[in-house]
């Protein structure tokens, strides 16, 4: 695919980085967007190398949301189109069929997803980073749920992840009042950290990216971030304990335990092959 609206680069460790990249419209949302995204993933998933994957904006912003253009064919329309079409990728499906939805896919993926959110953010980019992993912000960042401004409900199932993110009483807050707030004033839940200037924040991020990457096994990983979603949303606490004693057990035979045995006991760092 010609990638116009996004690009990517994978490092030498395997830390993949992924940019909303329109610039010139503070990377604002569009169907065009939408589709190279999910592409990009496409491509990551089927790399063996990637071990994480960094998602950012170009310039000082990580997306504004909905193109004001794409607002207005709504209003001709007077309907929605998310603007995919055929060919549209589809990375992640068929892990959770409750998962095989815009967005939610992020979570069947089996590398972490990081938002690296350096600047304004808003809509339907608040909501792809809240179905990232892991977030960190630029602290000056500026964000925004957006939709009741514009007439609109809560949208891309911010009404589902953003309570069990932030509680419900603030995501109420968010999502009723559309009001902007700083990545600093954010309720606790939404972001792991925040930097005071995107260089920081750039330079941190990376740097925990790179030590998932290199520090801890991708088995361990993959397994670790399909048992956070599936207790979440399937099991008791007992369940889970014996969910993880099963995992524990297969694990327990694997050359990636092994490793991580040999290099506790030699006082080393591990070196988990690809």
């Amino acid at each position: 695919m010609e990638l116009r609206n996004t690009r990517y680069e994978v490092d030498e460790v395997g830390v993949a980085t992924v940019w909303l990249h329109r610039p010139e419209r503070a990377n604002a949302w569009t169907g065009r967007l939408h589709k190279e995204y999910r592409w990009i993933f496409s491509q990551l998933v089927e790399d063996p190398t990637v071990r994480v994957a960094v998602v950012t904006g170009t310039g000082n912003h990580f997306s504004v949301g909905a193109d004001s253009d794409a607002l207005d064919v709504g209003v001709q329309r007077g309907s929605y189109d998310p603007g995919l079409g055929e060919g549209t990728a589809n990375p992640g499906y068929g892990v959770r069929p409750d998962f095989d939805h815009d967005l939610a896919w992020q979570w069947s993926l089996r590398f972490p997803v990081i938002a690296a959110v350096n600047g304004g953010c808003a809509g339907v980019a608040l909501a792809l980073a809240c179905f990232c992993d892991v977030r960190f912000g630029y602290a000056g960042a500026k964000l925004t749920t957006a939709a009741p401004k514009l007439g609109l409900p809560a949208e891309y199932g911010l009404s589902w992840v953003l309570p069990r993110l932030v509680g419900i009483s603030a995501a109420a807050d968010l999502l009723i009042s559309g009001r902007t707030f700083t990545a600093a004033e954010a309720p606790p839940g939404l972001f792991t950290a925040t930097y005071p200037t995107r260089e920081e924040l750039a330079a941190e991020v990376a740097a925990y990216a790179r030590r998932i990457a290199t520090e801890v096994g991708p088995g361990a990983v993959a397994q670790t971030k399909e048992q956070l979603y599936r207790d979440v949303l399937s099991f008791d606490v007992g369940g889970s304990i014996e969910d993880s004693k099963r995992r524990i057990d297969a694990a327990m035979g694997t050359a990636e335990y092994r490793e991580g045995v040999a290099a506790f006991q030699e006082r080393r760092p591990p070196r988990f092959g690809h």
